[in-house]
């Protein structure tokens, strides 16, 4: 439901008064009194029941896909409790020590004390291992459901105005994500996360003229150095966390302003929001997910091991291990490099120029920021500046929605690269055959899925333009007396029409000259790429066109009751009983109906001996 704001109004009211006498103090709530007694402090001094009235009456509308941005949110929550235990206990230290903790088999090894906290948190620390595998899994789904949501408001038009700012701020979070989760991940010290970081090092002495500078600073002189771990520890828990926190809450009051988008249905429009309010709907269904989110997170950390540093090792840079995989965000990154052909270098100005470590930075870095400033492109495409409050279907927006998957097939690809070794290792391939066949699909792959989901698209749209026009497939079949055979559609209901229906589409921009009365190139090239985006598209159904189709159905559906009246009459009249009526009779003793000429349950002889009167 959607309520609107009334005004305050100041009431005196008399203590309540029981019949039977005055209230007792068993009849107050429990705390009642020191609540309301702290509640009317704070209001008196910072006014805050204005806000919290307002906040509390807030509407926001109800999907099950609104639930994604929650994972997200609540998955952070965990994170910051299980870091906050961890932060107690591990060492931000390269400085060389020798393990001497529980784990028998690498006592003796020298290690940076980085990696024997780490062991010790694992193995000594009780519910160390718990907490520390509940924050790995926890950032994983963390930075999971923020490309989830994310999706989510890409594909349903989520980030058109006046949301294009929070759509920025989202990405960004996304990225502060992803660095928060490898800078965790480098902190052990182990093989693993120094192999992560070997390859980082390599990628920022890739770039030409200061990149030596670059690795240097960051790593205090020649990789690995003694520095790195301390400085991604305080990067890890005071500078991203601070800004991950500020971000989100900007992120969420930016929700609460311009309203949260709904789906199409009865009485939703651009105006109005139809749902429940904030308080005590969802508070409760937004504290009750909490506890689904931390629960489900604290089993999977109970049962599934991840990152078993143990098994691997403390860092050493001479050797390398191979099958190693990063953290699945960090996945398309590492297969970019890996998907560039070999011999891409060059010397000029007596620098070595690589660009197979240049190209996939710049790819990756295009990709990104075309990501993140896409609402801005899609409203110069259409030169649609009104508000939009109203989710899409995908389908309505057939174009938007082969861009996002051409979008993900890229990213894809990227990402089954960084386990080409295991691909190759798991299905007895070749190395250079699985290289090949992931460099033709991330060209050919993006391609091949904007063109199928694109007619895809519009095939349900015309799928949906048939319901409405004509209703579902029923299943029922009538014969006509002429012998033909004709299914009935059944109609479909006010709900699931406003689904079907209630969408827009804008047309290609028209080219205009200024006021030289020339065309700029840009405004062709802006007129040209309108074109191709609302080519294909299929204009929603007028009322018109609607109240025809459901004339013409009510027509054919009252010509069929007729044809079928007539055919029955005719078969009663074969059989003699013209007055008899065109539906069974139900005489008590079961539904089937008898094997007669006519649809009609004929009394039997003895029943209407039974049911005459007796003669005296």
């Amino acid at each position: 439901m959607s309520t609107s704001t009334h005004p305050t109004e100041n009431v005196t009211t008399a203590p309540a008064v029981h019949a039977d006498g005055p209230t007792r103090p068993s009849d107050k709530p429990l705390g009642g009194k020191f609540v309301g007694g702290v509640a009317n402090y704070l209001d008196e001094r910072t006014s805050i029941s204005g806000l919290v009235k307002e906040l509390g009456r807030k509407i926001f509308p109800d999907h099950w896909s609104f639930m994604l941005g929650e994972i997200a949110l609540w998955s952070f929550v965990v994170v910051l409790l299980s870091g906050t235990f961890l932060t107690f206990f591990f060492d931000a230290s390269m400085a060389e020590t020798h393990y001497y903790g529980a784990y028998a088999p690498m006592r003796g090894l020298e290690m940076s004390a980085a990696m024997a906290s780490t062991l010790e948190i694992s193995f000594d620390i009780r519910g160390g291992l718990l907490v520390r595998q509940l924050h790995h899994w926890a950032a994983l789904v963390f930075v999971a459901g923020i490309g989830v949501h994310m999706l989510r408001v890409f594909f349903t038009g989520a980030f058109r105005k006046p949301r294009e700012l929070n759509w920025i701020i989202g990405f960004i979070l996304f990225i502060l994500a992803m660095a928060e989760g490898f800078t965790g991940y480098s902190l052990p010290d182990d093989v693993l996360s120094g192999n992560g970081l070997r390859i980082i090092d390599g990628m920022i002495k890739g770039i030409p003229l200061i990149g030596t500078w670059t690795s240097f600073l960051l790593f205090g002189g020649e990789f690995p150095g003694t520095e790195i771990v301390g400085r991604l520890y305080a990067l890890h828990i005071l500078l991203l966390p601070a800004i991950l926190v500020a971000l989100l809450a900007l992120h969420l009051m930016l929700m609460i302003v311009n309203k949260h988008t709904q789906f199409a249905g009865p009485a939703r429009t651009n105006n109005n929001v139809v749902g429940y309010p904030m308080m005590p709907v969802y508070m409760s269904k937004m504290g009750g997910f909490f506890f689904i989110v931390f629960g489900v997170l604290v089993l999977i950390a109970s049962i599934f091991t991840i990152n078993p540093i143990w098994n691997y090792g403390p860092y050493d840079p001479s050797p390398v291990s191979a099958g190693t995989q990063p953290d699945w965000y960090i996945g398309f990154a590492d297969g970019a490099l890996r998907l560039v052909p070999p011999h891409w270098e060059f010397v000029l100005f007596d620098r070595t120029w690589s660009l197979n470590i240049l190209v996939p930075l710049v790819g990756l870095g295009l990709f990104i920021v075309i990501v993140m400033i896409y609402p801005f492109i899609e409203a110069w495409l259409t030169g649609d500046k009104r508000e939009h409050h109203i989710a899409e279907r995908p389908r309505n927006a057939a174009t938007r929605t082969a861009v996002g998957a051409a979008g993900v097939t890229f990213y894809a690809v990227l990402w089954a690269a960084a386990s080409s070794d295991i691909i190759a290792t798991h299905f007895h391939l070749t190395m250079e055959g699985v290289i090949h066949t992931l460099q033709a699909m991330l060209i050919l792959g993006p391609v091949v899925a904007y063109f199928v989901t694109k007619r895809i698209c519009i095939a349900l749209q015309k799928k949906d333009r048939e319901i409405a026009l004509h209703g579902y497939e029923s299943g029922r079949i009538v014969r006509l007396p002429g012998g033909e055979y004709i299914e009935v559609h059944q109609p479909v209901d006010e709900y699931e029409l406003v689904k079907l229906v209630d969408y827009t589409t804008n047309a290609p921009l028209v080219v205009r000259p200024n006021d030289k009365g020339r065309i700029p190139w840009h405004e062709n090239v802006r007129a040209g790429l309108s074109r191709w985006f609302f080519e294909d598209r299929l204009t929603p159904l007028t009322q018109g066109e609607l109240e025809a189709a459901r004339a013409h159905a009510h027509h054919d559906l009252k010509h069929i009751a007729e044809e079928e009246d007539a055919e029955l009459q005719g078969a009663h009249d074969r059989a003699g009983v013209p007055d008899a009526p065109h539906r069974p009779i139900d005489d008590g003793k079961g539904v089937e109906t008898a094997n007669r000429p006519s649809n009609i349950i004929v009394p039997d002889e003895d029943d209407k001996g039974k049911d005459s009167p007796k003669k005296g």
